[in-house]
């Protein structure tokens, strides 16, 4: 900062005229800019360093609902669904639900299986479903017994509970009509694998009606006779299951699930047995309605049964 020395006239009797500093205003303002400047600056890069900050530490959002995932057998691609829960999170292992749709919604759109039973009861009250929930599509005039739909149904098991942190030891099995005689035809294949069972209107020997449309079933099914029930039981083993059924039912008869559960019973598993009055072959809305499902689903482990 330069400074002059001025005389006053005012002093016009002082020996000597007193002298009075005079500051240049423009290095007075330069000054002044200059310290705004960093001010503002510094600012900024507070806010800055905030904003990063803040980026940083916001976790990421995770696809969640209905999503479409595929996969490859040999040369086919399958698509299928897996539903993932609102609050999903990476930091937390969760229970998984395998789920075998009946054969009204075979196909190859990877959709249908979402609209009848498990897939409308989560649309329903999502708030009973704080699980994965893998919905394979069994392909069209096929059944779930028949290869290679049971790895097909494996398989998609695996790449969900791979992708979304599944829990290996509260990974649950449910089916409805054709999907419940495939529940009951994994259990007997992978008895290790699954905490509890959900079977709705399935069973062990196919409909007579069935075997008709599908004679081909023959060499995928046992033999009719109390023999295929116990032997199925005795697979399975202490499998924790809950099985549904109407007792009107007029495609799968009722006697299917009653000889099931005096098998499993027999083997010393944990049977729950429901029978709706009056109910016909859709039964499986009633049944993922059911209050107390849930919570005692989701309180079998693997490690718990196998102890």
């Amino acid at each position: 900062m330069q400074v002059h020395l001025s005389a006053d006239p005012a002093d016009t009797g002082a020996a000597f005229p007193a002298a009075r500093p005079r500051i240049e205003m423009s290095m007075v303002k330069s000054n002044w800019r200059g310290i705004v400047l960093r001010n503002l600056c510094g600012k900024l890069m507070v806010l800055l360093l905030v904003f990063l900050a803040s980026a940083l530490c916001t976790p990421a959002k995770h696809e969640t609902g209905f999503l479409d995932r595929t996969l490859t057998i040999g040369d086919t691609t399958y698509r299928y669904q897996v539903f993932v829960p609102e609050d999903w999170t990476p930091h937390q292992k969760w229970p998984v639900i395998l789920f075998l749709h009946g054969s009204g919604e075979r196909g190859e759109d990877g959709l249908d299986e979402t609209d009848v039973g498990i897939g409308t009861a989560i649309r329903s009250d999502r708030g009973h479903f704080e699980a994965i929930v893998v919905m394979p599509q069994c392909r069209k005039n096929i059944w779930w017994t028949e290869p290679p739909m049971g790895d097909l149904a494996m398989a998609a098991l695996h790449n969900a509970t791979h992708e979304f942190h599944g829990d290996t030891n509260r990974t649950y099995l449910t089916g409805v009509s054709m999907g419940g005689y495939g529940s009951w035809y994994l259990a007997q294949k992978f008895p290790h694998t699954f905490a509890a069972l959900v079977i709705i209107c399935g069973g062990i020997h196919p409909p007579v009606a069935t075997l008709k449309a599908h004679p081909e079933l023959v060499n995928f099914s046992p033999p009719d006779g109390p023999k295929a029930y116990t032997d199925a039981a005795a697979k399975i083993g202490k499998v924790p299951v809950w099985i549904f059924h109407g007792a009107d039912d007029n495609i799968v008869p009722v006697t299917e699930s009653q000889r099931m559960a005096d098998a499993m019973k027999a083997v010393g598993a944990e049977v729950h047995y429901t029978e709706y009055p009056g109910v016909k072959h859709v039964a499986w809305d009633k049944a993922y309605d059911e209050p107390k499902l849930y919570p005692w689903l989701y309180s079998k482990t693997l490690a718990d049964r196998e102890k």
